[in-house]
């Protein structure tokens, strides 16, 4: 038998932690025997998929024999008309995590650096990771507000990517237009990418999501996905903004058919569902209410957000109160990932799966006094 030890990776992976997604319902049910799971931990739209978008990829079905369009033609038009930018301005790719690891790879080189204000997604040090780049994480400030000082003050001459996640994950925080300008007006030959994934369910009154210092001609990338607020998380789409030069540079690393052609088919429906689009705010406003007057009640501190998931302070018996709601079929996510071990972050669900989740915790937490 040959030794396969001689087969070594790059020294880069040693740096790179896989990713940890959620986990599916049915794995659950399996593992702990439980006939109801509900799952708040992946920021799924709870109302389900666009109706328009299921009625256009049971259109395209009988084309499956066929590639899909490489240049996603029609996408990027939907989304140019929908955003006011041109079709040069677009990228479509197969999720936003693909995007991610596109720009790494089209701007990034051994022993640059990004800046991730933290704790962020996880996908941006990945990125940064495979090309041998290195993290530079900025702390957020009291109640994870962004501190725009602290990311300015973060700038090197190794710096090529800040990345600012609004509304963030995992807090549900927002960046103010103002601080992004304060941002752009003082860094130079740094690419800036606004991941705007949870953009629709934002509202505050300062909140921007990049598209006007796109069209401004700012070295600014707006990212999107069609996961959230459109409820196609399964089909893997997602796009990015941003000036012409930009998308040319990142076309140069993207592979062909990327976009699955059922994927390309909603996304052109969804764009333009905004009876889905305004039921999903609404749900997620009326949602985010029902669990503030129940993080209320219990005495928990919970984060404002302007996403469609809650951050909310356990205590120190944040992992016992984990593993006891997945006990009890609830399946949020923990924040001992990003380094908040007194935290879960939690989805917000029906109005049912938000009730069923209160009444679990409640009893839970009775438990403990």
């Amino acid at each position: 038998m040959r030794n396969n030890k001689n087969i070594q990776p790059r020294k880069t992976l040693n740096s790179i932690q896989p990713y940890s997604p959620g986990k599916p319902i049915w794995e659950v049910q399996k593992e702990l025997g439980l006939e109801r799971v509900i799952k708040l931990a992946s920021n799924e739209n709870p109302l389900g998929p666009s109706p328009k978008a299921v009625a256009a990829i049971q259109a395209s079905l009988s084309e499956l024999n066929r590639y899909p369009d490489a240049d996603t033609t029609a996408m990027k038009q939907s989304i140019s008309a929908a955003y006011g930018v041109t079709p040069q301005q677009v990228i479509a790719t197969n999720g936003a995590d693909e995007l991610i690891t596109l720009v790494s790879e089209a701007f990034l080189e051994q022993g640059d650096e990004i800046i991730v204000p933290s704790p962020s997604f996880s996908e941006y040090d990945f990125g940064a990771h495979i090309m041998g780049a290195s993290v530079v994480p900025v702390p957020f400030a009291e109640n994870f507000q962004f501190d725009v000082e602290a990311i300015i003050a973060a700038v090197t001459e190794k710096t090529k990517i800040i990345y600012i996640c609004t509304p963030n994950n995992p807090t549900g925080t927002v960046i103010s237009k103002t601080d992004i300008e304060k941002l752009l007006n003082a860094v130079s030959d740094v690419l800036v990418v606004i991941d705007g994934a949870y953009s629709h369910f934002a509202d505050a009154p300062e909140y921007t999501n990049g598209i006007e210092f796109v069209n401004a001609g700012h070295p600014v990338l707006v990212l999107q996905t069609f996961s959230k607020i459109y409820g196609i998380a399964g089909i893997r789409v997602g796009f990015g903004i941003a000036p012409e030069a930009i998308i040319q540079s990142i076309l140069k690393v993207k592979e062909p058919f990327n976009v699955n052609a059922l994927a390309q088919a909603a996304a052109v429906a969804a764009i333009s569902d905004e009876e889905h689009v305004r039921a999903s705010q609404e749900a997620n406003k009326a949602g985010r209410e029902q669990l503030y007057a129940a993080f209320t009640d219990l005495g928990l501190n919970y984060i404002e957000s302007m996403a469609n998931f809650v951050l909310v302070q356990i205590g120190a018996e944040g992992e016992e109160v984990y593993k006891a709601l997945m006990a009890n079929g609830v399946i949020v996510r923990y924040g001992k990932t990003w380094g908040l071990p007194d935290y879960i972050r939690v989805t917000v669900g029906t109005p049912e799966e938000n009730e069923f989740f209160i009444k679990v915790l409640t009893g839970l937490l009775a438990k403990q006094v």
